[in-house]
């Protein structure tokens, strides 16, 4: 549903994520998940489990006072109740939605949006994601990124080198850290 929220977004359209994660349901199954299907998916983002190094990543930067936010394509009371499942809520002081902001990652506004939603400067303001487009988007729009090197391995050449790289969301924040 990312490719069909981008696409909506470039058109110049707003892409909510249950209807458009209804419609990407359907055209990747070819139609042939139902109605309670669907429903039953959706409601598992709530309770998808979290890689290990998610806790002592947050910890890590609560505990050194830095204001975090969740930057969500999902709904905010789905995201909410995944981060209580995880035992990730007291570390993330903001849930913010693509829906909020109007347009969905990697547009320049969702993080210009993100920065007055947590009350930070862009240019103090870090994403930290697994996607290097993602990175790329928050570099061109102003802020840092830091890079979790664990779905894609290598970042491409085509996307901005984000400000800091790991192999863990550990290590970034760590090294999100050090940074001035």
């Amino acid at each position: 549903f990312q490719r069909d929220a981008m696409a909506l977004t470039l058109a110049g359209d707003e892409a909510p994520f249950e209807p458009v994660a209804r419609q990407a349901l359907r055209t990747e199954t070819q139609h042939t998940l139902g109605e309670d299907g669907i429903d039953y998916v959706l409601a598992g983002f709530s309770s998808l489990p979290t890689f290990d190094d998610a806790a002592p990543a947050l910890r890590t930067l609560s505990q050194a006072g830095v204001t975090v936010g969740c930057l969500t394509v999902g709904g905010p009371d789905n995201t909410r109740r995944f981060l209580e499942g995880a035992g990730l809520s007291e570390y993330v002081d903001h849930v913010i939605t693509a829906q909020a902001a109007g347009v969905w990652k990697p547009h320049p506004e969702i993080y210009r949006f993100t920065a007055k939603q947590i009350q930070t400067p862009l240019e103090r303001m870090a994403l930290v994601a697994v996607h290097a487009w993602d990175c790329h988007g928050a570099k061109r729009a102003g802020a840092l990124a830091g890079w979790c090197a664990r779905l894609e391995i290598e970042r491409g050449d085509v996307f901005l080198p984000p400000d800091v790289m790991g192999q863990s969301l550990d290590e970034v924040a760590d090294k999100l850290l050090t940074l001035h």
